[in-house]
């Protein structure tokens, strides 16, 4: 007698929900078959959002940079390949992921990614901009552009008079730096706090409790108090105003405008009346390029103390694709970048293109070199789809604007004929869709 054939299908669909790892599977268009909770968890995205649409359209990278695309095409796994990337929510997230072809009797089906979300160990063995061995002070902030000075003569100021602190800004802008900057101007011989507020477990705003209690009269930065849901930023509100009352002290930041956070109802009013003493913004990479080469100096200056390295500089070509680069990850992909490339180093002086991960030459060259209309004057230029050319071409019609009147929406605006609102709403697109290249 034959045993009973069980349906293993209820088993697998439980386990690909409740496992700890993120499952992503597409077919051979790239379009999205599989997405398990843990990978929405990490990526941001609800599996109805991507089963219709190809993996190029929702993540606007490149085919060479999308392992499950590279096994698509070449039907061969790729083991541990690390990926720091900024998810739809805005957050860093850093996985480890194993990408495998499907076939089904010697026929390619499609590609499974299984991602392993390592962000948290990240972020303590290895947090950009967090690797100096000293506090970091206003004296060591290497800024010169003229909105950096303006934003550490308005901390200082918050420092002095002792009140709560909103940092806005992009993720990787450094806020921080500015942040333990606060902090160790208010009180040096005290301690620190970071609640991050990425996710939606409410462990952590009664661990924050508990923590207080611990610090007492200490530093509490909230990272990105607008990632909470509104209940649990309810619930910081109430402890802040408790902590408050004592000798505790408040910094938090927000990643975009907090008026605009809050029509959209992603921010508590009363949070940001509470936090909005003294509102700090800091404005991203691109719009203050001169930082850049001051970033790099110190960064080479720390790395020759620490390994005992002789690099020294950037040749002109290197650092002229540096400045022509537009940064959507800031200051944080910058370190990136130079973590992995002086990583390769041995008795090099001065950094040369040959010596920059491939991965940022191709997006350096496709930002710097090849503009919306290269395809109407170059008949050699290969031609884009007809959605994704329109997409650039306003990205970079939009960014020129932007460039022209300093960074000033309603000037860009009003030269544009459009409202505030309008351009800040394509505005944000543009900037979801470069955080998830």
């Amino acid at each position: 007698m034959k045993p009973e054939k069980i349906d293993l299908s209820p088993f697998y669909k439980f386990a690909g929900e409740h496992v700890a790892i993120g499952i992503h599977a597409i077919d051979l268009k790239g379009k999205t078959i599989l997405y398990n909770k843990k990978m929405r968890e990490i990526e941001g995205f609800d599996f109805e959002e991507l089963a219709d649409r190809s993996l190029l359209e929702m993540f606007r990278f490149d085919q060479h940079e999308s392992t499950l695309l590279q096994v698509l095409q070449s039907g061969t796994p790729v083991f541990n390949v690390k990926q720091t990337y900024w998810n739809r929510k805005g957050q860093e997230i850093t996985t480890i992921n194993d990408t495998y072809p499907v076939r089904d009797e010697g026929i390619l089906l499609g590609a499974i990614e299984l991602s392993r979300d390592v962000t948290t160990l990240e972020k303590v063995i290895y947090q950009p901009l967090r690797k100096y061995d000293e506090p970091i002070t206003f004296s060591t902030i290497t800024a010169v552009s003229k909105s950096m000075k303006k934003v550490i003569a308005i901390a200082e100021k918050a420092a002095t008079a002792k009140l709560p602190v909103l940092l806005v800004g992009e993720s990787g802008t450094g806020k921080e730096l500015i942040a333990e900057a606060i902090h160790w101007a208010h009180s040096s011989d005290r301690q620190m706090y970071t609640l991050y507020c990425h996710g939606t477990d409410g462990s952590i705003i009664d661990q924050l409790g508990e923590d207080i209690k611990k610090i007492g009269d200490g530093t509490i930065y909230c990272e990105r108090i607008d990632l909470l849901p509104l209940s649990l930023q309810e619930q910081l509100l109430e402890m802040a105003e408790e902590g408050s009352r004592g000798i505790t002290y408040f910094i938090a930041s927000v990643g975009d405008d907090p008026v605009e956070l809050i029509a959209s109802n992603k921010l508590l009013k009363d949070l940001y009346y509470f936090f909005s003493s003294m509102t700090i913004k800091v404005e991203p990479l691109r719009y203050r390029k001169e930082d850049i080469l001051p970033f790099v100096n110190d960064y080479f200056s720390r790395h020759r103390m620490k390994v005992g390295s002789v690099v020294r500089g950037l040749d002109k070509e290197v650092t002229d694709l540096l400045h022509a680069y537009n940064w959507p990850g800031n200051l944080k992909e910058l370190e990136l970048l130079l973590d992995e490339t002086t990583s390769m180093l041995t008795t090099q002086e001065i950094v040369t293109v040959d010596m920059l991960p491939h991965h940022f030459k191709m997006k350096s060259e496709l930002k710097g070199a090849l503009k919306p209309e290269d395809f109407i004057v170059q008949s050699n230029t290969e031609l884009l789809p007809l959605e994704e050319y329109l997409f650039e071409a306003e990205m970079y019609y939009l960014q020129k604007a932007m460039d022209l009147h300093g960074g000033n929406v309603t000037k860009a605006a009003a030269a544009l004929g459009m409202s505030r609102q309008n351009l800040q709403y394509r505005l944000r697109k543009i900037k979801k869709n470069e955080a998830q290249t």
